[in-house]
């Protein structure tokens, strides 16, 4: 059926401000629900307090409140604005809780506002932990052995039946927030009585614990005429007991046979037909014992989250804009694919590539914070990455974190090579366990060992060590100087720094040597179809291709116009978030204006900058100089490249910038002298110096020594700042030697 007519105007509620687990991914849907409704004629009322967001844009909505999302104030807004109905599912938990409140406070009746997109009985059912398993036990799908309880007493009950360890979910709660695992009773009860706390219904879910099981995703659409489809699977590398947010996660899954597959393809849609979603966009999550093949459903969210702005950025499927138009009326058949403009969004998409995403972590921002992941969410943001196969994804998703890191670097284990130093350190869930399980191969465990510790798939424990394999193989007997050989190496995923790193070369001599032997990415595109039909979207990712039989294929379609490249700022972490992907969106807005083509580069799934109609074309890749410098050196092949702007993307570009002028590219607005000279801590008191104007006692350290001396000249307390840095990142105040 077309859209509706009996409305005219739409309240959509947005998600805040930026917490952990409710990040810049509701600022990417909720933009995208705006656009596609205010395209369909209606009238939309936009409430948000976070004023770094895209979607708070005066001109994006056409009444847009910077005011608190609570109860309260919505309801002063609706009564102002009386809107016909209200969209929940665009803004996360915030937005579900504060729409349940308004109706159950008798608002929205009051004022004739219906709920579209989730009903409130749909919302309830998919929340409440009682309620869902009893959905679930219903059509014949196995949940967890849990209790729901509302007191500490019901819960040491509820302990008898599941042992320990338990496992705590408040009901209503975002990114796990108030949960965890409990091992012992101490930690039981002090886990559940902060989730009774927390819980907006004080309620919590006392679950058997399935630690080490695999951990899957499927992300579901479905229309009122019940419509399904899957826009794509989604696989946890890191197994169950660490939150799905904080995991590597790969899309599509791989280690599913097809039969497994259609299974949990049919639960899911099962999932989303008796909780009742008619329309819009689930995430369904499930748990399969790798021993005896064991399927339970662990939980649903009914509306767009995390996992729905990483499905869409991995298969170009907007779902936030169709969930918006499926809420007004419309079914899956009745529109098109933005990509193709040939088929409709029925149309599942296909993916002929490999998708990896990588959680950031901050706890260097913490000194006192364990950095123990768990089953409340504790990343800041996440990067990720595409590549031709599992290799090259992980490598390119690894060098994407801006950590250092420039592949499957070696890390320190206490105690190794003692075997059981290194499988206690396996057995802890820490962020980027999968460089300490490389750390394991070259120390010599066995797979079988490391995946007893671990319980990673043993397919991707392979991975890993014909990767480790590799990197010996390089140690010993250098790069490889012919062209088949290194194309070998690039495939999996090898950038030149790390090539360099295990040789002891300069990146850059890597860099010629590879390029003098014509060897270089090409550009695929993501088309929803795998090349099934033409796309009309330039929305591309590297990877190398060829095998001595046939020359790879560029995909990207270079142009003959003026263009400006724009540098994005990454994964988001504290200190450099949001903020700067509204610099860098408002920049391609205002190239478009202007004539010049914006190309955009960043490899941050949740922002509006890796949307595929935000520039006229957008690469996917790592901010790294080796995947900049490609990009830019093939952009230069046809029209005019004005340069590279590296202003709007926090530090991230801004370290970039020297190398990109070294490699020939020009750099638009501040010059890389101009930046060095105010990031380099030495440069700028020289310049400090030279105005005449004063600065705190202070001198430049380049060793520990060095740092004493000068600490002691200058007396105690002192502050210790790096250069390059932002957010106070590494900086520290220092009483003592």
């Amino acid at each position: 059926m077309p859209k509706r007519t009996d409305i005219k105007s739409i309240l959509i509620i947005g998600a805040g401000p930026i917490v952990i687990g409710q990040a810049c991914e509701f600022d990417y849907s909720g933009a995208q629900a705006c656009k596609a409704l205010k395209e369909e004629g209606y009238r939309v009322i936009l409430v948000n307090s976070n004023p770094a967001t895209i979607m708070t844009d005066p001109n994006l909505a056409d009444a847009t409140y910077i005011e608190p999302i609570t109860p309260a104030m919505v309801a002063k807004i609706i009564a102002k604005e009386r809107p016909d109905v209200l969209l929940p599912t665009m803004g996360g938990q915030t937005a579900l809780n504060t729409a349940l409140a308004l109706h159950d406070d008798g608002t929205l009746e009051k004022y004739g506002v219906e709920m579209i997109g989730a009903k409130k009985h749909v919302i309830e059912k998919a929340e409440d932990r009682q309620l869902f398993r009893e959905a679930m036990d219903k059509i014949g799908l196995e949940s967890a052995r849990s209790a729901m309880v509302r007191t500490f007493e019901e819960a040491v009950i509820a302990l008898e039946t599941t042992g320990l360890p338990a496992i705590i979910r408040p009901s209503f709660t975002l990114g796990g927030e108030g949960g965890g695992i409990a091992y012992n009773r101490e930690e039981f009860e002090q886990i559940v009585r902060n989730g009774l706390a927390i819980s907006p219904t004080h309620t919590v879910l006392i679950e058997e614990s399935i630690l080490g099981w695999k951990e899957y995703e499927m992300e579901v659409v479905r229309d009122h005429a019940d419509n399904c489809i899957i826009i794509c699977s989604i696989e946890n590398v890191d197994p169950m007991g660490i939150h799905t947010g904080d995991s590597i996660t790969v899309a599509p899954a791989l280690t599913l046979t097809d039969k497994e597959y259609q299974i949990m393809r049919n639960a899911s849609l099962a999932v989303l037909r008796e909780i009742g979603v008619d329309t819009g966009g689930s995430n369904v999550q499930f748990a399969v014992n790798p021993d005896d093949g064991r399927l339970i459903v662990i939980e649903m969210n009914p509306r767009v989250s995390r996992s729905s702005a990483l499905a869409s950025k991995a298969t170009g499927f907007p779902i936030a804009k169709i969930a918006a138009k499926l809420a007004v009326g419309y079914t899956l058949d009745e529109l098109d694919n933005d990509i193709t403009g040939v088929t409709p969004a029925s149309f599942e998409p296909t993916i002929d590539y490999v998708v990896t995403k990588i959680p950031r972590f901050t706890f260097e921002k913490f000194p006192g914070a364990q950095a123990l992941l768990g089953t409340a969410m504790k990343s800041v943001g996440e990067a990720m990455s595409i590549g031709g196969s599992f290799a090259e994804s992980l490598q390119k998703g690894l060098r994407s974190m801006e950590t250092g890191l420039t592949g499957l670097n070696e890390v320190k284990i206490e105690g190794a090579p003692d075997k059981a130093a290194i499988r206690a350190k396996l057995t802890q869930p820490i962020p980027f366990r999968i460089l300490y399980a490389a750390q394991a191969f070259r120390h010599g465990m066995t797979l079988a060992e490391i995946q007893s510790a671990t319980k990673f798939d043993p397919w991707y424990l392979r991975q890993i060590e014909m990767l480790v394999t590799e990197e010996e193989n390089v140690r010993a007997n250098g790069i490889p100087k012919d062209k088949q050989n290194l194309l070998r190496l690039k495939k999996l995923g090898f950038s030149d720094a790390r090539l360099a790193e295990l040789v002891g070369r300069e990146e850059d001599d890597v860099r010629a040597d590879r390029q003098a032997l014509g060897l270089r990415p090409v550009y695929k595109r993501i088309d929803t179809c795998a090349a099934e039909f033409p796309s009309r979207t330039s929305y591309m990712y590297s990877m190398y291709e060829g095998d001595g039989f046939f020359e790879p294929e560029n995909e990207a379609e270079i142009t003959d116009r003026k263009k400006v490249i724009i540098l994005g700022g990454g994964p988001n972490r504290i200190g450099q978030g949001i903020e700067f992907d509204y610099c860098c969106v408002h920049a391609a807005y205002a190239l478009r204006e202007t004539g010049i083509e914006a190309i955009m580069v960043n490899c941050n799934p949740e922002t509006v900058s890796t949307d595929y109609d935000t520039s006229d074309r957008l690469y996917f890749e790592p901010l790294t100089a080796e995947d900049v410098i490609e990009l830019c050196q093939l952009e230069q092949t046809n029209g005019e490249l004005l340069g590279v702007i590296v202003q709007y993307g926090g530090q991230t570009p801004l370290k970039l910038s020297a190398a990109l002028e070294k490699a020939g590219i020009p750099i638009l607005g501040t010059s890389p002298d101009s930046i060095d000279l105010a990031e380099d801590r030495d440069r700028f008191q020289e310049l400090i110096n030279k105005l005449g104007l004063k600065q705190p006692a202070n001198g430049i350290a380049r060793s520990v020594d060095e740092a004493v001396k000068i600490a002691e000249s200058i007396g105690y307390p002192i502050v210790i700042r790096p250069s390059y840095v932002l957010g106070g990142r590494a900086m520290e105040i220092v009483h003592t030697t």
